[in-house]
């Protein structure tokens, strides 16, 4: 109407409206010109260049245009520029996910480093979140191959009472034979095991880790939260407080997004969880060992014995999350606790390696021969052993054909001699034993010479 040529007051009449309210409209409709960029042509040839030689990275951009042609922008700033300019793209709206209870639970792993036995030692954090309560549980290993995937799933489930329809993950190898996202072939004896419990994995496509958000964010709380200021004596100690961080902190703090605590919004998801099966899947590997000369075998690095009977024997080896069982012939042969943080360890059972025990000897012959002759024989007898090494069969055979090969008075006259000086040599013992026998029996003085 005012384009029509119709006067104010005249809008007013038809329309029924005020003065002010129809001049506040004519204003509001009025064509205003569009705001200059606050930058021309040659900035933006600047910044497409120095955007170019930083392969994308706005920081580096930054500082290429101050450093080489002065110009100085705040980040923000030139981000917006980027943007406006068709440089870069605007951020993309996030995306949220609506899931029902029971629905879906996500997996993942984490690489940590954790206090044990006053070490820092690198160790695998394995968790999992009900998607809809957001129940947390987590644990830790030294190392997570499929062993201990089936195994960590398995507690995971103990510890739900229950498992999620579906299970989100991304694309290990732990658990994919080949491909990702939506063309990922799991595992055969992963899709079996899975099966065996009630769910079935998935894998999100490759760059997406969004889809599995749930399970991505506590990771950093565990890291900061639960490692920060403990120590663990080893991993059973650290995977019992991991679990009672579980109970008393994790899932009893309330969170926002649920106006709740996750124990609390997971008693409303628990009906709707997947019982478990009567006879749960055990969890193991077997393999065939021999057992070497010194009685063990071995299982992944570590050493555990077998019956000293069955060395060089074929026994068959089950390894469980912790214990070792041996076999031989459908017999249970020994029972050992798995070794887990520890590499070329060894474990002994007291019944397979036996100590022998030392059989009592009396004394030697020789000894007994020479005991009882003669107070002064007994005597050297006694230190000769304290300085020879062993029993002293040796010198105690050499002192008895010294007794038995000259006369008894000498003999005994230069082991009184020995004793006096401490002489054991039984070489030098001898020469006294002749040279009283010379005094005794060839006595030459005062006889004439031929």
């Amino acid at each position: 109407m005012h384009t029509q040529g119709k006067s104010l007051r005249e809008i007013c009449r038809l329309l029924k409206l005020s003065r002010n309210a129809v001049r506040r409209i004519l204003r509001a409709g009025a064509t205003r010109p569009a705001p200059q960029p606050p930058y021309d042509a040659t900035t933006i040839d600047l910044m497409q260049a120095a955007l170019l030689r930083a392969q994308g990275n706005a920081v580096r951009a930054q500082e290429l245009l101050d450093k080489e042609h002065g110009l100085q922008v705040c980040y923000s700033t030139l981000t917006r520029w980027l943007r406006d300019a068709g440089l870069r793209e605007p951020p993309k709206r996030a995306g949220e996910f609506f899931l029902d209870p029971g629905e879906e639970s996500q997996h993942d792993t984490s690489p940590h480093r954790a206090s044990i036995a006053d070490k820092l030692v690198g160790a695998q954090c394995a968790a999992q979140v009900l998607a809809y309560s957001r129940r947390l549980f987590f644990q830790y290993f030294p190392k997570f191959s499929r062993f201990e995937a089936k195994s960590f799933l398995l507690e995971a489930a103990r510890f739900n009472e229950g498992v999620a329809g579906r299970c989100v993950i991304d694309n290990t190898s732990v658990i994919l034979a080949s491909g990702s996202g939506a063309d990922a072939v799991f595992a055969p004896e992963m899709m079996a095991f899975a099966r065996s419990l009630g769910f079935q994995f998935r894998a999100h496509a490759v760059g997406h880790s969004d889809r599995k958000g749930r399970i991505e964010r506590p990771f950093s709380w565990i890291e900061g939260n639960f490692l920060a200021g403990r120590s663990f004596t080893d991993f059973a100690d650290l995977n019992r407080q991991a679990l009672a961080w579980c109970r008393e902190v994790a899932n009893a703090k309330p969170k926002r997004v649920l106006g709740m605590s996750p124990e609390a919004a997971y008693l409303i998801e628990k009906p709707y969880l997947r019982a478990l099966p009567t006879v749960l899947p055990p969890v193991y590997e077997v393999f065939e060992r021999v057992v070497d000369l010194y009685g063990f075998v071995s299982v992944d690095t570590n050493r555990y014995s077998a019956p000293e009977r069955l060395i060089g024997k074929a026994l068959t080896v089950y390894k469980y999350p912790d214990e070792i069982r041996i076999m031989y012939r459908g017999e249970l042969v020994g029972t050992h606790p798995r070794l887990i943080d520890k590499r070329d360890g060894k474990h002994t059972l007291p019944e397979h390696h036996p100590v022998p025990k030392r059989i009592a000897r009396g004394p030697a012959l020789e000894e007994r021969l020479l005991d009882g002759q003669d107070a002064r024989l007994d005597r050297y007898v006694g230190a000769l052993k304290q300085h020879a090494h062993g029993r002293a069969l040796r010198q105690l055979r050499r002192l008895l054909e010294l007794k038995r090969t000259y006369p008894t008075v000498a003999f005994l006259a230069a082991l009184e001699q020995a004793l006096h000086y401490g002489l054991f040599d039984l070489g030098r013992l001898e020469i006294l034993i002749l040279k009283q026998v010379a005094g005794d029996f060839f006595d030459l003085e005062g006889h004439d010479v031929p």
